[in-house]
């Protein structure tokens, strides 16, 4: 979902999506078109024969960006468990 960032680190082959975060392989119990993105994804894993390279997946999301619920209606498990922690760290990194 951030193809610059991962192509940055160091990750191999990059397979970018313009899906929103949480939802990489598609829209919540749309079964088919998970399948699909997951099956292109695949497919150029297989053909992709050189570092770095990088394709953007032909999907485009379903609906305008001002209509999309962004975020989950509630936080992940791991951050619900990390959440004080994460506090903490915006807080001494706001101070400096």
């Amino acid at each position: 979902m951030t193809p610059e960032f991962h192509r940055e680190i160091g990750i191999p082959r990059v397979a970018a999506i313009e899906y929103p975060y949480g939802r990489p392989v598609g829209q919540v119990n749309d079964i088919e078109g998970q399948r699909t993105v997951l099956q292109e994804t695949l497919s150029f894993m297989e053909k992709a024969d050189n570092p770095g390279k990088v394709i953007h997946l032909p999907f485009t999301w379903p609906e305008e960006p001002k209509h999309t619920k962004w975020q989950p209606p509630e936080i992940s498990p791991i951050v619900k468990l990390f959440l004080d922690e994460i506090k903490k760290v915006g807080a001494a990194t706001k101070k400096k």
